[in-house]
């Protein structure tokens, strides 16, 4: 699956694939995020809502 990603580095929005689904947080407080990397091998992360990430399928 694509995401959009905003590159500190390059000061930009990126598209790439989603490597990971995180879930950060506490029981009650959690925060759900994607994670991809840039094509020079860069982490990134962007946080989103619940159904959002429910939706991702990653192949796996």
């Amino acid at each position: 699956m694509q995401h959009s990603f905003y590159d500190v580095k390059e000061r930009k929005k990126v598209s790439t694939d989603v490597t990971e689904k995180v879930v950060y947080g506490e029981s009650g407080k959690e925060r759900y995020a994607f994670k991809g990397k840039t094509s020079d091998g860069r982490n990134l992360t962007a946080f989103v809502g619940k159904a959002t990430w429910d939706e991702c399928e990653l192949d796996a």
